[in-house]
């Protein structure tokens, strides 16, 4: 048992100042709030906070197509009326929109990602958090869902190159088809992912029997729910399913997507999860005590996220927050209550007991098929794509944690939500 987690935070104020547009549901502005919210309960005190570096066209390369990455990089608002059979190609329009620095939106939220792996490949901490991360539905050549660069993908592949197996873990309420996808034909990324499906809900993926091929057959792990899930039967299976694929996968290290919109009263989800629900899953994976990559997701309604994420940096640093939320750049988001807990879900619960059993009984007979966990045998380790012209071990610490006050304090008049009152709540689509 470690005597206490070192964790590392990355955080770059300008992801909060992109903008996807009026109607879009996608406001990366939550990432500030989050942020400050952290800071307001000086979480930031406990742990090393880093600005990530912007990652390099050649790094998102790694997974990506040269051609894609190259696109993201040229394409402008005021340029794309040019390119419409590429916009079509790579899948760019109403759900990836092209808005203003884009691609260095892309570079700061994949660098994040990149760099907590590297952190945790050289032992320099326990764990890791970006909270910008965890666009999983970005894929080889295209975008999707709100997701241009998957920088999951990105961090695994780094994870790999010093673990022999990693597994994926993803509780946001749409599939983590990206991720899966990319790993299914091999069995040194298990994935596992926890999502609504059915009823025609995006991304249409994620059915049980979708198990992973080839060498990665029963490597691809499904749990489909349906409407209304509560924080009793989700963290019953999470648990009693986790624990099954760690004991029999032996994973070297964890990444774990914490998407938000499987939070009740989500504007585009529909479980009934409370953020005591959902970050006990998060409390539960830390316990594993192996190198934990967390990351962030979907989440749709902004001030619930930001609560969402800071109780979980809180949960990561075995720290309990009073429910009052204490003065802030953005106090005003959480009114009137002004607490950390959120209204209970509403929607009926359609996951039956029978059918939650079915879907149990499914998963581990999967792993059973897993006699034990797959050998890799491990070449020299190749070293690190990019290496810092600077060592940041040797930054004092409190210039270090000082440098997020410079970070942009960024307020959006027009992305204000007053509950009924909100400029977008009609677009829900």
């Amino acid at each position: 048992m470690r005597s206490k987690d070192r964790i590392a935070y990355f955080y770059d104020g300008d992801v909060g100042s992109v903008y996807f547009g009026a109607k879009h549901p996608m406001k990366p502005h939550r990432l500030c709030m989050t942020h400050h919210l952290v800071l307001s309960y000086d979480l930031h005190k406990k742990m090393e906070i880093y600005r990530p570096h912007k990652a390099y066209p050649v790094e998102l390369a790694q997974f990506h197509s040269a051609d894609y990455v190259e696109f993201l990089h040229r394409i402008t608002p005021d340029t794309q009326h040019l390119f419409l059979n590429e916009l079509t190609k790579y899948n760019l329009g109403e759900d990836c929109p092209v808005f203003d620095n884009l691609f260095e939106f892309c570079q700061i939220y994949a660098g994040g990602t990149i760099d907590a792996a590297r952190r945790l490949n050289n032992q320099l901490c326990d764990i890791a958090i970006n909270w910008a991360g965890g666009l999983h539905h970005a894929k080889k050549c295209e975008a999707s869902g709100f997701c241009y660069i998957n920088d999951l993908v990105l961090g695994i592949l780094e994870l790999l190159k010093y673990h022999a197996r990693v597994l994926y873990i993803d509780i946001d309420v749409h599939h983590g088809d990206g991720v899966e996808e990319a790993f299914y034909f091999t069995d040194r990324v298990m994935t596992v992912s926890f999502h609504k499906y059915g009823d025609l809900f995006f991304p249409g993926t994620g059915d049980a029997k979708e198990i992973g091929e080839r060498e990665g057959k029963f490597y691809a792990i499904n749990v489909p729910l349906k409407d209304g899930i509560d924080d009793l039967s989700f963290t019953r299976l999470f648990k009693t399913i986790i624990s099954k694929v760690v004991e029999t996968y032996q994973p070297g290290a964890i990444v774990l997507q914490c998407g938000a919109d499987s939070l009740a009263g989500d504007r585009l989800g529909c479980f009934n999860l409370s953020i005591d629900g959902h970050s006990e899953c998060v409390s539960f994976v830390k316990r594993f005590n192996l190198p934990l990559l967390v990351t962030g997701g979907g989440g749709y309604t902004k001030e619930n996220v930001a609560r969402c994420w800071t109780v979980e940096t809180g949960v990561l640093l075995d720290t309990e927050l009073p429910n009052e939320i204490p003065e802030n750049d953005y106090i005003k988001y959480f009114a009137p209550e002004f607490s950390l807990k959120i209204p209970n879900g509403q929607i009926e619960n359609l996951n039956s007991k029978s059918y939650l059993s079915t879907i149990k009984m499914q998963v581990l007979e999967n792993l059973r098929c897993i006699q034990h966990a797959p050998s890799v045998q491990m070449q020299e380790v190749p070293p690190d794509f990019y290496i810092p012209d600077f060592d940041e071990d040797e930054q004092n610490p409190d210039e270090r944690i000082d440098q997020h006050s410079q970070d942009k304090h960024i307020q959006r008049d027009d992305e204000y939500y007053e509950a009924d009152n909100d400029n977008d709540q009609m677009d829900v689509s």
